[in-house]
């Protein structure tokens, strides 16, 4: 198994599986792919049209762990379920918040 988050220039990238149109916008937790690859499985409201979705988990991710919008963006992954997304802050501040999601779901 393999983190679902990497530390990389002053910042995170975490690898991230996004569900669009979904009932809720909502963070699941960490799933573990047949490969052996980790990622957090996410859930947004927003259509995956004109970016509405990559926008709508820039948010959520920006909310859940307390920074600004501006610090969260969509690195690669832009028209795919698998992305990477990049946070612009310390893994100090948010390591008690990566630590919760680190439990993989039942």
């Amino acid at each position: 198994m393999t983190a679902f988050y990497r530390e990389r220039d002053g910042g995170l990238e975490l690898f991230v599986r996004l569900t669009p149109k979904a009932s809720a916008d909502r963070i699941g937790g960490v799933e573990t792919a047949a490969d052996g690859r980790s990622y957090l499985a996410a859930k947004v409201r927003a259509v995956p049209e004109n970016g509405a979705a990559n926008a709508a988990l820039e948010q959520l991710i920006a909310g859940h762990f307390g920074i600004a919008r501006s610090k969260v963006s969509v690195r690669a992954g832009h028209t795919s379920r698998l992305k990477t997304v990049r946070i612009d802050a310390g893994q100090s501040s948010l390591a008690a918040s990566l630590a919760a999601l680190s439990k993989p779901l039942s």
